[in-house]
């Protein structure tokens, strides 16, 4: 009968039958009650026996049921409360307020407990020392910002102002809600601070990404205050440190786990695993984590995630099958999720597909990570069927795991299912976006990728950098200057942050887009610059033809102590190719492996067989193919060989013609080369010989193609094309671009030509260039004055180099053509590359 005995106010109001209990004997029976059956029995004895009115026995029984935590025991204390509320002695108990306001904060019940303290308030109870640290606790773990910041007002008010456990609340409550700068405020303000007043800044500090203060903190704490750290304060730097990944600081850090004379518990030492790995020290880790004797979950889900990050799989799925086999912790989701992840990086879809039926046997499916992880497995391994039935039955999908489908379709190829899927999307974030621009621009979708940068700014989405920096490429790949410039205009009007990474896309925008002006202007307004904003701002001087400022800008970069790689080789190079610097290219060269330490690779090997090439040294350059440690590609025979046409070396040719036979049988690129070194030449029966091996091959020419750029919208002509809308208009000013050139002195250079036909049908098809179309058009679409800019897919021929020079100074117009080798500026009838191209 007394297991279910229920409060009734009678029984706690009524006068005593009997004497009292001696009072640490009732303190003594309740702190003895292990469950709530037991308090119940216990209250019903006292009730009986009138001992209830002892002031302190109701608090007692309260703070036992609140200790408990337990649903059950809550209820049962809040009926005790209440009816101790009706009371006259009851109701300015502080402490009985305080004990339920800690029991509903430790079962988790955070609001019930910020409820308690707001009737204590309405009720005029006064709070004591313990009251105002209880209730802003239970505001920091329920991220009650508000709520907290109006109790510091009443915590003032009743004059906690200087008490330093309350002030070390009001820090951890900040802390916990992302306002670490008014946590700073509170802590630098505190007239005396203890241990947990420091330990409590620096875990914020460190929990919302501000390691470099966390750790500045903490020796501040411990080498001018001299207070030595616990082990809360250890595991909150360790974190910080491992964030900055700099391993002198963390080992300085750690000197003081011992000075300490701290224990290092399993916490810790999860914290210092995690850390040593991020610091680059996986040797230190690994041991640490094999001498933990009590390794938990959390402790191997760090270590696993940590071998993934690294690359680290085989050893990730050691670990994982110690888990497995040898009677450790069972895998949970974070567990998994790193085990999908290790099968990502192997391509292993026999793995992925071990670790989704774990999942599936163990109900773990129903976790977004978990599906988007198994997705993106499925997908980066192929099976692109798998990865859309796990989306199909996933019953939360996030935008997230829209994302990871739409990721997946473009990593494959399929653009026409990322863009179905992007369609389909209930809503999309700034991720969305930036996946399927950047998908197009990965897909050479250059145009698309604009035009949904537009269509984005049109839905009032704001861009970030990673948008802009997919945007940026896909403008210099087009060569559309006007666009480049509304990008940067962009970037700057909503202050989009310049970092190195966008900063340098912006350099290659313009320099792609023959404005290396802009270019430069970019890279001189960066503080930082890494060896890939030198590249491209080096890069910027090689398309302009401009090799000597090239060289100085490869210099410059070496004084200032940038370590260079690979591909500024091939970008300076490049600069001597074109500018003709043929001693410094090959000083250049030589430094690579004598200085640098860098092995020649088979592109730089191109650079240098190109620049001789161009130059005339025939006989230098086929001497470095032959001493090459590497059998050439098609790269390497193309510049010879057109190194051969510019100089009309037949001999030569046919010598390379034996060689590329051998080594790049199916290149269009080099059959059409071959094939027009024998037109050239007037061999139509070598000709004939290529054209005929090419197309038993299947190898097929690509037609020449130019663009150009009017009012934002991109124009593309092939040679010969008469489908342009303006097509009777580009026709009558061919015609007059044809006459005008010729008087001032142009002759057509009809060995350009590459048919075996008459000299009036040669000269007819050499008027039709794709690159001549695309100038006539520029003429009449924009006003006098407008540079005109074209982009070929091919080189220029010599004969649309010679015409484009004549129409700049009779049209008195700046004319710039990127063809796929260099840029050319024409002006005044000169061009930049100085006829050296």
């Amino acid at each position: 009968m007394t297991a279910t005995v229920n409060l009734s106010l009678s029984p706690l109001l009524s006068t005593p039958q009997q004497p009292q209990s001696n009072r640490s004997t009732t303190t003594d029976l309740i702190k003895s009650c292990k469950n709530l059956n037991e308090i119940k029995q216990l209250h019903a004895r006292f009730t009986k026996q009138g001992f209830n009115q002892d002031p302190g026995f109701l608090g007692k029984l309260i703070a036992k049921c609140s200790e408990i935590g337990s649903y059950d025991s809550l209820k049962y204390a809040q009926t005790a409360f209440d009816y101790f509320c009706y009371s006259e002695e009851g109701l300015n108990n502080t402490y009985k307020f305080n004990s339920l306001i800690k029991g509903y904060s430790l079962a988790g019940l955070f609001s019930d407990a910020v409820l308690i303290y707001a009737r204590m308030v309405l009720e005029n109870v006064a709070p004591d020392g313990y009251t105002f640290p209880l209730v802003l606790s239970a505001c920091a773990k329920d991220g009650r910002f508000f709520e907290g910041s109006g109790i510091q007002g009443l915590a003032l008010k009743w004059g906690f102002g200087d008490d330093v456990f309350v002030l070390n609340s009001l820090i951890h409550l900040y802390s916990e809600c992302g306002e670490v700068d008014k946590a700073r405020k509170v802590f630098d303000k505190m007239p005396d601070r203890n241990l947990v007043s420091w330990t409590c800044l620096i875990c914020g500090y460190s929990r919302r990404e501000k390691a470099e203060e966390a750790v500045r903190l903490f020796f501040e704490m411990v080498e001018e205050e001299g207070i030595m750290p616990n082990s809360v304060t250890m595991v909150c730097v360790i974190s910080a440190c491992g964030e900055l990944g700099g391993l002198g600081l963390a080992e300085r850090v750690c000197g003081y786990i011992g000075k300490a004379g701290l224990k290092v518990n399993t916490v810790m030492v999860n914290a210092l695993v995690d850390m040593y790995m991020k610091c680059g020290s996986v040797v230190k880790a690994k041991r640490l984590f094999e001498e933990c004797v009590d390794r938990n979950l959390v402790l191997y889900n760090t270590i696993l995630s940590n071998y993934v990050r690294h690359g680290m799989v085989t050893e990730a799925l050691d670990v994982l099958g110690e888990m497995l086999s040898c009677g450790g912790p069972r895998p949970d989701r974070v567990t998994l999720l790193s085990a999908i992840s290790a099968s990502t990086e192997m391509a292993d879809v026999f793995l992925g597909k071990q670790c989704h039926a774990y999942i599936l046997r163990n109900g773990l499916e129903n976790w977004d990570s978990i599906g988007n992880a198994i997705i993106d497995m499925y997908m980066k391994c192929g099976c692109q069927e798998w990865a859309c039935r796990v989306f199909d039955r996933m019953s939360n999908k996030t935008v997230v795991s829209w994302n990871s489908l739409m990721a997946g379709f473009l990593r494959n190829g399929d653009v026409e299912a990322a863009c179905r899927t992007f369609d389909e999307m209930p809503e999309s974030d700034i991720v969305s976006w930036n996946t399927i621009i950047g998908g197009l621009v990965q897909q050479s979708m250059f145009e698309d990728a604009i035009h949904l940068f537009r269509v984005m700014q049109n839905e009032g989405i704001k861009a970030d950098r990673v948008t802009m920096v997919s945007v940026a490429s896909a403008c210099g790949y087009l060569g559309a200057n006007d666009i480049a410039k509304w990008i940067y205009n962009y970037i700057e009007k909503y202050e989009i942050h310049l970092n190195m990474q966008l900063s340098t896309a912006l350099i290659d925008m313009f320099a792609r887009c023959g404005d290396p002006a802009n270019a430069i202007k970019v890279f001189n307004k960066m503080k930082e610059r890494d060896v890939s904003a030198w590249t491209a701002a080096i890069g910027a001087m090689a398309m302009e033809g401009n090799g000597k400022r090239a060289v100085k800008l490869f210099y410059e970069m070496l004084r200032e102590g940038v370590e260079p790689d690979q591909v500024v080789f091939v970008a300076v190079l490049t600069a001597c190719s074109h500018g003709g610097l043929v001693g410094e290219g090959m000083k250049i060269f030589r430094t690579m492996k004598e200085i640098r330490g860098i092995s020649p690779q088979i592109v730089h090997y191109g650079c240098i067989v190109d620049m001789l090439g161009r130059a005339g040294l025939l006989k230098e350059a086929i001497d470095i193919i032959k001493n090459m440690p590497m059998k050439p590609n098609d790269a390497v025979w193309g510049a010879f060989l057109a190194a051969c046409k510019m100089h009309k070396n037949d001999e030569m040719a046919t010598y390379a013609a034996d060689m590329i036979s051998e080594s790049s049988p199916d290149k269009a690129g080099i059959h059409v080369l071959l094939s027009n070194i024998y037109a050239s030449g007037g061999k139509w029966t070598d000709v004939a010989k290529v054209r005929m091996s090419m197309k038993e091959r299947g190898i097929k020419k690509n037609p020449g193609s130019s663009s150009i750029e009017v009012n934002g919208t991109v124009h593309e002509f092939t040679s010969g094309d008469e489908s342009h809308p303006e097509q009777t208009s580009i026709c009558l000013m061919l015609e007059e671009m044809k006459c005008r050139v010729r008087e001032a002195g142009h002759v057509p250079d009809l060995t350009n030509v590459m048919m075996d036909v008459d000299e009036q049908e040669k000269e007819f098809l050499l008027y039709r260039h794709s690159e001549k179309i695309a100038m006539a058009f520029g003429l009449i679409s924009t006003s006098q004055g407008y540079p005109i800019r074209i982009v070929k897919n091919l080189r220029m021929c010599s004969d649309c180099h010679s015409f484009a020079k004549l129409v700049s100074r009779v049209y008195e117009r700046h004319i710039i053509v990127r063809d796929n080798n260099r840029f050319h500026f024409f002006q005044r009838g000169l061009c930049s590359c100085g006829d050296y191209w």
